[in-house]
């Protein structure tokens, strides 16, 4: 398995917009998300075992920051003729078994994902209320088969400033882990 890092978006990039169907068909877009005050966009899958290990503390922050007035949005941009595990139905699934309370959005083109220029699963972008980027990075430092336990406390931590009016860390750490699955021949300029 060939652990791929976030490219690390400019923090101050605006959120390129979106319009994209979660897997019961129904659209959304980045003005679905205009009155949340953050917005944390994460480009996620079912079969990664990055998103694997993290899965059960990711809905846990979901449901705690939803709670705080935080838009959550999961989206996966990957080739799903390669992947069928990572089809819409088994996004439906997922989402059931994982208990996201969060919209799981379906990429198919892969332009968003080149928008945000998203390169592991998982890969997390954290806005503003003015949706300028604010954190781009890891959830914590664990990873599959270390001792580390899953926190989310470098996600959480940038979250709790951004509610708290502060800025996050400059320190931030690049997320890891699996490459987004590329279409042949769609493959952005950023990749391999």
């Amino acid at each position: 398995m060939v652990v791929t890092p976030s490219t690390m978006l400019p923090l101050g990039t605006q959120a390129p917009d979106f319009s994209l169907p979660d897997s019961g068909g129904k659209t959304f877009t980045l003005k679905d998300f205009a009155d949340a005050p953050a917005l944390l966009v994460i480009f996620m899958c079912n079969h990664c075992p990055y998103v694997k290990h993290i899965r059960t503390e990711l809905a846990k922050l979901g449901r705690a920051y939803q709670e705080r007035g935080v838009a959550v949005v999961g989206i996966n941009s990957n080739d799903i003729k390669k992947y069928p595990d990572d089809s819409p139905a088994k996004m439906a699934q997922e989402v059931e078994l994982a208990g996201y309370t969060f919209p799981y959005l379906f990429d198919e083109t892969q332009e968003v994902a080149k928008a945000y220029r998203a390169a592991c699963t998982p890969d997390f972008y954290l806005f503003d209320g003015q949706r300028k980027l604010v954190y781009r990075g890891q959830m914590d430092d664990s990873r599959p088969g270390s001792d580390i336990p899953v926190t989310g406390k470098d996600l959480r931590a940038a979250m709790d400033a951004l509610l708290a009016g502060q800025n996050a860390s400059v320190e931030q750490k690049p997320s890891a882990g699996c490459n987004i699955k590329w279409k042949q021949g769609n493959e952005p300029d950023y990749f391999g």
